[in-house]
Protein backbone atom coordinates (compact mmCIF):
# COMPACT_ATOMS: atom_id res chain seq x y z
CA UNK A 1 0.00 0.00 0.00
CA UNK A 2 1.23 3.18 -0.98
CA UNK A 3 2.18 5.80 1.82
CA UNK A 4 1.98 8.90 -0.39
CA UNK A 5 -1.79 9.62 -0.48
CA UNK A 6 -3.78 12.50 -2.93
CA UNK A 7 -7.32 13.68 -2.32
CA UNK A 8 -8.83 14.84 -5.50
CA UNK A 9 -12.18 16.51 -5.45
CA UNK A 10 -14.60 15.69 -8.12
CA UNK A 11 -18.08 18.14 -7.06
CA UNK A 12 -20.83 16.99 -9.73
CA UNK A 13 -24.20 15.50 -9.56
CA UNK A 14 -23.98 15.84 -13.33
CA UNK A 15 -24.56 12.08 -13.77
CA UNK A 16 -27.63 11.81 -10.52
CA UNK A 17 -31.11 11.84 -10.09
CA UNK A 18 -30.79 14.76 -7.05
CA UNK A 19 -28.96 17.46 -6.78
CA UNK A 20 -26.18 17.85 -3.45
CA UNK A 21 -23.36 15.20 -4.76
CA UNK A 22 -21.38 18.25 -5.77
CA UNK A 23 -21.11 19.22 -2.44
CA UNK A 24 -19.97 15.75 -1.52
CA UNK A 25 -16.00 16.31 -1.29
CA UNK A 26 -16.31 19.58 1.16
CA UNK A 27 -18.00 17.26 3.49
CA UNK A 28 -15.78 15.00 3.59
CA UNK A 29 -13.09 17.68 4.13
CA UNK A 30 -15.56 19.58 6.88
CA UNK A 31 -15.78 15.66 8.51
CA UNK A 32 -11.45 15.56 8.92
CA UNK A 33 -10.49 12.86 6.22
CA UNK A 34 -7.25 14.83 6.16
CA UNK A 35 -6.44 14.66 9.66
CA UNK A 36 -7.85 10.93 10.04
CA UNK A 37 -5.23 9.90 7.17
CA UNK A 38 -2.58 11.69 8.17
CA UNK A 39 -3.19 10.23 11.84
CA UNK A 40 -2.58 6.66 10.34
CA UNK A 41 0.78 7.98 8.77
CA UNK A 42 0.09 8.91 5.42
CA UNK A 43 1.34 11.55 3.82
CA UNK A 44 -1.78 13.31 2.27
CA UNK A 45 -2.04 16.43 -0.50
CA UNK A 46 -5.51 17.23 -0.97
CA UNK A 47 -5.22 18.66 -4.62
CA UNK A 48 -8.41 20.34 -4.69
CA UNK A 49 -11.46 19.96 -6.78
CA UNK A 50 -11.67 19.62 -10.41
CA UNK A 51 -13.81 21.49 -12.14
CA UNK A 52 -16.18 21.02 -15.14
CA UNK A 53 -19.27 21.76 -16.88
CA UNK A 54 -22.35 22.62 -14.31
CA UNK A 55 -25.43 20.46 -14.13
CA UNK A 56 -28.14 21.89 -16.85
CA UNK A 57 -30.68 19.82 -14.84
CA UNK A 58 -32.14 18.73 -18.62
CA UNK A 59 -34.44 15.62 -19.19
CA UNK A 60 -32.55 12.68 -21.08
CA UNK A 61 -31.82 12.95 -24.73
CA UNK A 62 -31.73 9.29 -26.73
CA UNK A 63 -31.85 7.36 -23.33
CA UNK A 64 -28.76 9.99 -21.84
CA UNK A 65 -29.45 12.69 -19.46
CA UNK A 66 -26.37 15.65 -20.00
CA UNK A 67 -24.22 12.50 -21.97
CA UNK A 68 -21.78 15.77 -23.42
CA UNK A 69 -21.02 17.07 -19.52
CA UNK A 70 -20.85 13.79 -18.25
CA UNK A 71 -17.65 12.56 -20.55
CA UNK A 72 -15.88 16.50 -20.16
CA UNK A 73 -16.09 15.12 -16.37
CA UNK A 74 -14.97 11.70 -16.76
CA UNK A 75 -12.19 12.58 -19.06
CA UNK A 76 -11.14 14.98 -15.99
CA UNK A 77 -11.44 12.33 -13.61
CA UNK A 78 -9.06 10.07 -16.09
CA UNK A 79 -6.63 12.66 -16.41
CA UNK A 80 -6.34 13.51 -12.64
CA UNK A 81 -6.28 10.16 -11.14
CA UNK A 82 -3.68 8.75 -14.10
CA UNK A 83 -1.26 11.64 -13.49
CA UNK A 84 -1.56 10.47 -8.92
CA UNK A 85 -0.93 6.82 -10.40
CA UNK A 86 2.02 7.60 -12.53
CA UNK A 87 3.32 9.48 -9.49
CA UNK A 88 3.32 6.10 -7.51
CA UNK A 89 0.25 7.54 -5.39
CA UNK A 90 -2.28 6.53 -4.08
CA UNK A 91 -5.65 8.60 -5.20
CA UNK A 92 -8.95 8.93 -3.62
CA UNK A 93 -11.69 10.35 -5.48
CA UNK A 94 -14.72 12.52 -3.62
CA UNK A 95 -17.33 12.66 -5.00
CA UNK A 96 -19.64 13.67 -6.92
CA UNK A 97 -22.05 10.99 -8.12
CA UNK A 98 -21.11 7.37 -8.98
CA UNK A 99 -20.87 7.99 -12.93
CA UNK A 100 -17.45 9.62 -12.09
CA UNK A 101 -16.10 5.36 -11.63
CA UNK A 102 -15.86 5.17 -15.64
CA UNK A 103 -12.97 7.96 -15.45
CA UNK A 104 -11.70 7.13 -12.22
CA UNK A 105 -11.84 2.78 -13.03
CA UNK A 106 -10.78 3.42 -16.72
CA UNK A 107 -7.69 5.49 -15.68
CA UNK A 108 -6.52 2.66 -13.27
CA UNK A 109 -7.21 -0.18 -16.06
CA UNK A 110 -5.01 1.90 -18.01
CA UNK A 111 -2.31 2.24 -15.55
CA UNK A 112 -2.70 -1.12 -14.69
CA UNK A 113 -1.69 -1.74 -18.38
CA UNK A 114 1.12 0.20 -18.95
CA UNK A 115 2.54 -1.22 -15.65
CA UNK A 116 2.04 -4.77 -16.51
CA UNK A 117 -0.31 -5.32 -13.28
CA UNK A 118 -3.26 -7.14 -12.65
CA UNK A 119 -6.68 -5.51 -11.60
CA UNK A 120 -9.46 -6.03 -9.37
CA UNK A 121 -12.20 -3.93 -8.51
CA UNK A 122 -14.52 -3.93 -5.81
CA UNK A 123 -17.51 -2.20 -6.24
CA UNK A 124 -19.35 -1.10 -3.04
CA UNK A 125 -22.72 -0.32 -3.86
CA UNK A 126 -26.76 -0.60 -3.78
CA UNK A 127 -26.86 -0.70 -7.11
CA UNK A 128 -25.28 -2.97 -9.75
CA UNK A 129 -24.92 0.33 -11.76
CA UNK A 130 -24.97 -1.45 -15.36
CA UNK A 131 -27.65 0.12 -17.15
CA UNK A 132 -27.95 1.25 -20.70
CA UNK A 133 -29.78 3.61 -22.82
CA UNK A 134 -32.08 0.95 -23.68
CA UNK A 135 -32.61 -0.35 -20.39
CA UNK A 136 -32.74 2.61 -18.04
CA UNK A 137 -36.02 4.10 -16.57
CA UNK A 138 -34.45 7.42 -15.94
CA UNK A 139 -31.28 8.26 -18.43
CA UNK A 140 -29.33 8.69 -15.33
CA UNK A 141 -25.60 7.91 -16.13
CA UNK A 142 -24.65 7.17 -12.27
CA UNK A 143 -26.80 4.09 -13.00
CA UNK A 144 -24.61 3.35 -15.88
CA UNK A 145 -20.67 3.33 -15.25
CA UNK A 146 -20.20 -0.65 -14.25
CA UNK A 147 -21.65 -0.90 -17.75
CA UNK A 148 -19.78 1.53 -19.43
CA UNK A 149 -16.34 0.01 -17.92
CA UNK A 150 -17.45 -3.34 -19.47
CA UNK A 151 -17.75 -1.76 -22.88
CA UNK A 152 -21.70 -1.03 -22.94
CA UNK A 153 -22.03 2.65 -23.46
CA UNK A 154 -21.87 5.44 -25.50
CA UNK A 155 -18.42 5.49 -27.78
CA UNK A 156 -17.38 9.06 -25.72
CA UNK A 157 -17.65 7.21 -22.27
CA UNK A 158 -16.26 3.31 -23.37
CA UNK A 159 -13.36 4.92 -25.19
CA UNK A 160 -11.49 7.16 -22.33
CA UNK A 161 -9.38 5.22 -21.03
CA UNK A 162 -7.94 4.18 -24.52
CA UNK A 163 -9.14 0.67 -24.76
CA UNK A 164 -12.23 -0.79 -25.12
CA UNK A 165 -13.65 -2.34 -22.88
CA UNK A 166 -11.69 -0.60 -20.43
CA UNK A 167 -11.97 -3.67 -17.90
CA UNK A 168 -13.03 -7.29 -18.12
CA UNK A 169 -16.20 -8.31 -15.98
CA UNK A 170 -14.10 -11.07 -14.55
CA UNK A 171 -11.97 -8.22 -12.91
CA UNK A 172 -14.81 -6.86 -11.33
CA UNK A 173 -16.45 -7.72 -7.42
CA UNK A 174 -19.94 -6.13 -6.46
CA UNK A 175 -21.15 -6.30 -2.75
CA UNK A 176 -23.83 -5.13 -0.99
CA UNK A 177 -26.71 -5.52 -4.06
CA UNK A 178 -30.03 -4.90 -3.49
CA UNK A 179 -31.79 -2.87 -6.11
CA UNK A 180 -31.45 -3.88 -9.67
CA UNK A 181 -34.11 -2.69 -12.62
CA UNK A 182 -35.79 -5.79 -14.47
CA UNK A 183 -34.10 -5.60 -17.63
CA UNK A 184 -30.35 -4.50 -15.88
CA UNK A 185 -30.73 -8.02 -13.84
CA UNK A 186 -31.07 -10.10 -17.33
CA UNK A 187 -27.70 -8.52 -18.68
CA UNK A 188 -25.95 -8.44 -15.25
CA UNK A 189 -26.60 -12.21 -15.48
CA UNK A 190 -25.69 -12.59 -18.86
CA UNK A 191 -22.59 -10.52 -18.64
CA UNK A 192 -21.59 -12.98 -15.82
CA UNK A 193 -20.76 -10.30 -13.12
CA UNK A 194 -19.46 -11.64 -10.07
CA UNK A 195 -22.58 -10.02 -7.31
CA UNK A 196 -22.20 -10.84 -3.77
CA UNK A 197 -25.81 -9.07 -2.94
CA UNK A 198 -27.82 -8.74 0.70
CA UNK A 199 -29.25 -12.03 -0.02
CA UNK A 200 -25.92 -13.59 -0.16
CA UNK A 201 -24.79 -11.54 2.90
CA UNK A 202 -27.43 -12.74 5.10
CA UNK A 203 -26.98 -15.71 4.30
CA UNK A 204 -23.34 -16.58 4.16
CA UNK A 205 -22.01 -13.26 6.40
CA UNK A 206 -20.00 -10.66 5.18
CA UNK A 207 -16.63 -12.26 6.38
CA UNK A 208 -17.00 -15.18 3.20
CA UNK A 209 -18.53 -13.01 1.18
CA UNK A 210 -14.82 -10.83 1.79
CA UNK A 211 -12.57 -14.34 1.86
CA UNK A 212 -14.34 -14.51 -2.11
CA UNK A 213 -14.45 -11.01 -2.72
CA UNK A 214 -10.38 -10.98 -2.00
CA UNK A 215 -9.65 -14.64 -3.18
CA UNK A 216 -6.56 -15.31 -5.70
CA UNK A 217 -4.92 -11.84 -5.00
CA UNK A 218 -0.98 -10.98 -5.28
CA UNK A 219 1.82 -8.62 -5.10
CA UNK A 220 0.44 -8.35 -9.06
CA UNK A 221 -2.36 -7.34 -8.03
CA UNK A 222 -4.10 -3.44 -8.54
CA UNK A 223 -6.73 -3.22 -5.96
CA UNK A 224 -9.50 -0.47 -6.84
CA UNK A 225 -12.01 0.24 -4.36
CA UNK A 226 -15.03 2.01 -5.78
CA UNK A 227 -17.52 3.09 -2.61
CA UNK A 228 -20.37 4.27 -3.11
CA UNK A 229 -21.95 5.70 0.54
CA UNK A 230 -25.33 4.34 -0.28
CA UNK A 231 -24.08 0.89 -0.13
CA UNK A 232 -24.27 1.70 3.24
CA UNK A 233 -27.57 1.12 5.19
CA UNK A 234 -29.74 4.25 5.06
CA UNK A 235 -29.87 3.93 9.08
CA UNK A 236 -26.36 4.36 9.71
CA UNK A 237 -25.98 6.62 6.30
CA UNK A 238 -29.08 8.77 5.24
CA UNK A 239 -26.60 11.34 2.98
CA UNK A 240 -26.95 9.56 0.10
CA UNK A 241 -29.71 10.66 -3.10
CA UNK A 242 -30.90 6.77 -3.75
CA UNK A 243 -31.51 5.28 -0.26
CA UNK A 244 -32.40 1.74 -0.24
CA UNK A 245 -33.15 -0.11 2.66
CA UNK A 246 -31.55 -2.94 4.19
CA UNK A 247 -27.97 -2.86 3.37
CA UNK A 248 -24.89 -3.31 5.71
CA UNK A 249 -24.85 -2.65 9.02
CA UNK A 250 -22.11 -0.35 10.75
CA UNK A 251 -20.38 -3.50 11.71
CA UNK A 252 -20.53 -5.20 8.46
CA UNK A 253 -19.36 -2.67 7.19
CA UNK A 254 -16.22 -2.29 9.19
CA UNK A 255 -15.27 -5.94 8.39
CA UNK A 256 -15.80 -5.16 4.73
CA UNK A 257 -12.71 -2.19 4.94
CA UNK A 258 -10.67 -4.08 7.58
CA UNK A 259 -10.81 -7.00 5.56
CA UNK A 260 -9.99 -5.04 2.48
CA UNK A 261 -7.00 -3.09 4.68
CA UNK A 262 -5.73 -6.86 6.08
CA UNK A 263 -5.44 -7.55 2.03
CA UNK A 264 -2.38 -4.91 1.60
CA UNK A 265 -3.96 -4.57 -2.28
CA UNK A 266 -5.61 -1.28 -1.76
CA UNK A 267 -4.50 1.00 -4.46
CA UNK A 268 -6.60 3.65 -5.44
CA UNK A 269 -10.11 4.22 -4.09
CA UNK A 270 -13.06 6.12 -5.20
CA UNK A 271 -15.75 7.64 -2.72
CA UNK A 272 -19.00 8.58 -4.15
CA UNK A 273 -22.53 9.64 -3.66
CA UNK A 274 -22.15 11.47 -0.53
CA UNK A 275 -25.34 14.01 -0.34
CA UNK A 276 -24.83 16.48 2.16
CA UNK A 277 -28.42 18.19 1.22
CA UNK A 278 -30.07 14.46 2.86
CA UNK A 279 -27.58 14.45 5.96
CA UNK A 280 -28.36 15.45 9.37
CA UNK A 281 -25.53 17.11 10.95
CA UNK A 282 -22.76 15.75 8.51
CA UNK A 283 -23.29 12.45 10.39
CA UNK A 284 -23.02 10.50 7.16
CA UNK A 285 -19.63 12.02 6.14
CA UNK A 286 -18.46 11.62 9.67
CA UNK A 287 -19.19 7.93 9.16
CA UNK A 288 -17.88 7.25 5.95
CA UNK A 289 -14.37 9.41 7.16
CA UNK A 290 -14.19 6.50 9.95
CA UNK A 291 -15.01 3.80 7.20
CA UNK A 292 -12.54 5.41 5.39
CA UNK A 293 -9.87 4.78 8.32
CA UNK A 294 -10.53 0.95 8.44
CA UNK A 295 -9.90 0.99 4.73
CA UNK A 296 -6.31 2.48 5.82
CA UNK A 297 -5.66 0.29 8.74
CA UNK A 298 -7.35 1.51 11.49
CA UNK A 299 -8.43 -1.14 14.14
CA UNK A 300 -9.67 -1.84 17.53
CA UNK A 301 -6.30 -4.12 18.49
CA UNK A 302 -2.64 -3.97 17.14
CA UNK A 303 -2.70 -7.28 14.61
CA UNK A 304 -0.10 -9.50 13.68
Amino acid sequence: MAGKVSLIGAPTDIGAGSRGASMGPEAMRVAGLQAALEGHGLEVADRGNLSGPANPWLPPVDGYRHLAEVVVWNQTVHDAVLAELRLGRLPILLGGDHCLGVGSISAVARFCREAGRKLRVLWLDAHADFNTSVLTPSGNLHGMPVACLCGHGPQALIGIGGTVPAIHPKSLRQIGIRSVDPGEKRFVHQVGLEVFDMRYIDEMGMRHAMELALATLDAQTHLHVSFDVDFLDPAIAPGVGTTVPGGPTYREAQLCMEMIADSGRLASLDVMELNPAFDERNKTAVLVVDLIESLFGKSTLMRA
